[in-house]
């Protein structure tokens, strides 16, 4: 099998957890750093020692690049998704893949006529607790599902917000709140019940009034299509980043996510099930390890495309549209229905 050759676009934080991801895979080599930044890109490529571009454009022009990772603004990922495939590049990019639904219509379009595969990465669907999840519900050894609860407060504040000033404008980063930090937590619910049929929610800003002009907390109550009910609550106005409050209700039992660790509670006990903390401390709690899988399989589905196995433009758009549903139910006070 031939060498795949990978380019990263962009140098914040979360590219790291790409490079890392690369340097596990055999048959891959990071070929390129691309950042507008050259003072801050050209140190990242002799780190990585690798070749760096201020344009992504110039980058793409290499025809021995394959794999083309954007971890970008969010009001950069349709153009550079686009301009990728048509180069004949398969695309890594980073959630959400675009900012609304019209921009995910766009992308599929491109996604059809491209020779070249597009990974998104919600990477928390492959953390060892979500997947023991999925497993649990598929076994029905619980029963039907009523209900999930979800919490998520987390701490953003001042300088996350002025440091990297496209952060919490609809124009560029299409939101706040929902479309960074909790699209995961709407991902995995309506990840584990089969969808949603109808939600109704209300988002709004206290603390980060000053800071951000879109939302800072959020609330919801989804109905979702196997019949369970979801209630769903998320802050960015917490004192310290919690990990997941997760609660799944059954007939026969519940699943409990707390503080990384998945429980199965029973009227005969509670039973630890698996945890998400990472073996080595390196990797932040709430972030997850998804990283590294979500990549792997990324990669897999390049070289093995029967045995395809990652989140496509096709599911990656699920939680956007459940963003959009509740942004507008906030809006207009009414339940949204939504299609699966």
């Amino acid at each position: 099998m031939k060498t795949l050759n990978a380019a990263i676009i962009g140098g914040g934080a979360i590219h790291r957890c790409h490079v890392n991801a690369l340097r596990q895979l055999s048959g891959v080599n990071l070929r390129a750093l691309v950042d507008t930044d050259s003072e801050k890109g050209l140190k990242l490529s002799m780190d990585y020692q690798c070749r760096f571009y201020q344009d992504y454009r110039e980058m793409l022009l290499d025809d021995n690049i394959n794999v083309v990772h954007i971890c970008t603004p969010h009001f950069e990922h349709k153009s550079m998704i686009l301009a990728a495939l048509a180069a004949g590049k398969h695309v890594f990019c980073e959630k959400p893949v675009g900012m609304n639904s019209g921009e995910v219509a766009d992308i599929e379009q491109a996604v059809e006529n491209a020779p070249g595969l597009l990974g998104v990465c919600y990477q928390n669907r492959l953390n060892p607790t979500s997947l023991r999840i999925r497993q649990e519900i598929e076994s029905a050894t619980l029963g039907k599902m009523l209900s999930i609860r979800a919490v998520l407060t987390w701490s953003r504040f001042g300088d996350y917000y002025r440091l990297s000033p496209w952060r919490g404008k609809f124009a560029t980063e299409g939101g706040s709140l929902l479309i960074n930090q909790a699209i995961h937590t709407l991902d995995l619910m309506q990840w584990f019940a089969g969808g949603v049929t109808r939600l109704k929610g209300v988002v709004d800003s206290g603390e980060l009034a000053d800071v951000t002009e879109a939302e800072d907390s959020a609330m919801a109550t989804l109905h979702f299509a196997n019949g369970a009910r979801g209630l769903f609550y998320a802050s960015n106005c917490h004192s310290t980043d919690s990990p997941l409050l997760l609660d799944i209700q059954f007939e026969q039992g519940a699943l409990q996510l707390s503080d990384n660790v998945l429980w199965r509670i029973t009227p005969a006990g509670r039973v630890r099930l698996v945890s998400d903390e990472s073996p080595d401390g390196l990797t932040k709690s709430y972030w997850g390890l998804g990283h590294q899988q979500a990549i792997r399989h990324f990669y897999h589905a390049i070289c093995h495309p029967a045995g395809a196995d990652y989140t496509d433009i096709r599911e990656a758009g699920k939680s956007l549209n459940l963003v959009e549903a509740l942004y507008r139910s906030s809006q207009i006070r009414q339940w949204i229905a939504l299609d699966n």
